[in-house]
Formats: C-alpha cells, structure tokens, sequence
C-alpha cells in the first residue's frame, strides 16, 4: 500500500493511485485499519491541510453535571453510599444477608416495570441504599480494624477474593460476633466445602498458614461435617 504525503505547495491529482472518486480536491491519503479489508481513502483541502497542521495539539473540556431537580415526596430521601468497590466487595455478602428483602422488592418492582423500573422504583431503590448504609456504618463501627485489612487485601490483589482469605476469616468471626450476619456464597455444590471455607487456595499466590484456621459458625461447621463424612 502506496502512501502519498501533502506536498508544501498545490500539484495536481496523483495520477499513479487509482481512486472510485473523482479527484475534485489536491491530496489523496490512504490508511488501512483491517488488514483483511481494502483501504481507505480520504482527501484534504490545502485549506483543511493549514488548519489542521496549525492546531495539532489535543484539548479536553471536563465538565460536571448537576441534576439538581428534588425527588419526589413519596421518594425517601437518602444520601449515596459514596464507597469505593473494594470495601463494597469486602461487605457485599453481609449487605445481601440483612439486606435481602429489600433487594427481593426492588427486582421484583423492575421486573413488574420494563423499561422504566429506574424510574418507578426509585422508592424501592432508596430503601436498598439505605440498608446496605446502615451495613458499612455497623461494620465500620464494631469491625472496622478488620474490615480495613480485608478490603485494602482485596483492593492490593485485584480484588481476588481467594488472595484474601485470611483477613477475611478474621473479618467474618467479627461480623458474626457483633452482628450476627454470616457470609453464605449462594448456589455452592451440595456435599462439599464452601470455597470461602477451605482452608487452602488453589489459585493462591502464597499459601495459608496452617495455623490460621476458616470461620463457620456453629450451624456451618456441623453441616461442612456432615459433608465430609
């Protein structure tokens, strides 16, 4: 593929490139970006040419945008959670496990409305913020010494989940102390060890010490019993 560059002064059309269109205007350039289609080609104007030759460099233009119409009174006013996605990983399971009848209606709520559940569900939205708020504010409260250790892991690997497992464990036992919630990663094979229970990690890039043992709660450690047997 032949490529002809502008020349400093006008010439006429390039006799020896063949082109479908009729050489109206002085340049022909050519560029290929797939090499299994044929290339393209553009003209310039000598005046497009000047313009673009004096203006080459890049500018970007940043702008934020405010929506600042209120919601509606039926509409809960509720302030965004404003976190960052490795402490929601870290919290994730124990917001689904307060949290999850709110979350029930609000699929429910957008399934019953295609297409605008955003907008009719926006009550139900709210009420799920809220929970997973209230979440974060009692972790960051009782276990927030542990929580910081496990999301700044999860935030230092990738947030691989199984890089973690450790600071993780520690974090579930305070969880369950003072909260009560527990961590169940759903649809886990039946007879078997739940992944965030074992007690080494395949993909792992180091390996667990053997001292440090997973977290279950009573009700967990009877069934990954019977499993076992």
């Amino acid at each position: 593929m032949k490529t002809i560059q502008p020349p400093t002064t006008l010439q006429p059309w390039p006799t020896e490139i063949p082109c479908k269109w009729k050489p109206d205007l002085p340049y022909l350039e050519t560029f290929q970006l797939n090499p299994n289609q044929p290339p393209i080609a553009f003209r310039l104007s000598l005046q497009k040419l000047d313009l673009l030759t004096r203006h080459a460099t890049t500018s970007f233009n940043q702008k934020l945008l405010f929506d600042t119409t209120p919601l509606p009174d039926r509409i809960p006013a509720v302030k965004e959670i404003g976190s960052s996605s490795a402490p929601l990983m870290s919290a994730s399971f124990f917001i689904g496990a307060r949290c999850h009848d709110y979350n029930d209606d609000y699929m429910q709520c957008k399934n019953e409305n295609p297409g605008r559940g955003e907008f009719e569900c926006m009550k139900e939205g709210r009420k799920v913020t809220r929970c997973a708020q209230g979440v974060l504010q009692d972790i960051n409260t009782y276990c927030l010494i542990e929580f910081r250790k496990h999301w700044e892991c999860l935030e230092q690997h990738n947030q691989q989940l199984f890089q973690c497992r450790p600071q993780e464990w520690t974090l579930n036992k305070c969880v369950y102390d003072t909260m009560k919630l527990v961590k169940e990663v759903p649809d886990q094979p039946k007879n078997s060890t739940p992944v965030h229970l074992r007690s080494q990690q395949i993909y792992a890039h180091s390996k667990i010490p053997s001292v440090l043992k997973p977290f279950a709660p009573p009700s967990t450690k009877e069934d990954n019993e019977k499993a076992s047997q």
